[in-house]
């Protein structure tokens, strides 16, 4: 998967979790939960839905890294290179 795929990939997690956020303009060095409503919980579903989606699983301790969408694409582009894009909430 390539960085602009992991970027796509999140907010279509997100689109599942949160569907009435407005994901177009997420900036990619801001914080999500400073950017759309997200609770711990829904926290929670994304790395659930990581671990669905493309068998990743990130640990407790890793969760930090993953609080904006450069966090993701940093974190994730080595776990994530060889799968392939799923979407699921996203259109095209």
């Amino acid at each position: 998967m390539t960085r602009d795929e992991i970027v796509i990939a999140i907010k279509d997690i997100i689109a599942t979790i949160a569907p009435d956020e407005e994901l177009g303009q997420l900036a990619m060095d801001v914080r999500l939960r400073d950017q759309i409503e997200l609770d711990s919980m829904d926290f929670l579903d994304i790395v659930m839905e990581l671990r669905k989606r493309y068998g990743v699983q990130v640990p407790e301790e890793d969760y930090m890294q993953l609080a904006t969408l450069q966090g993701c694409v940093d974190y994730l582009g080595p776990k994530l290179e060889s799968k392939a894009l799923v979407l699921t909430a996203l259109k095209g």
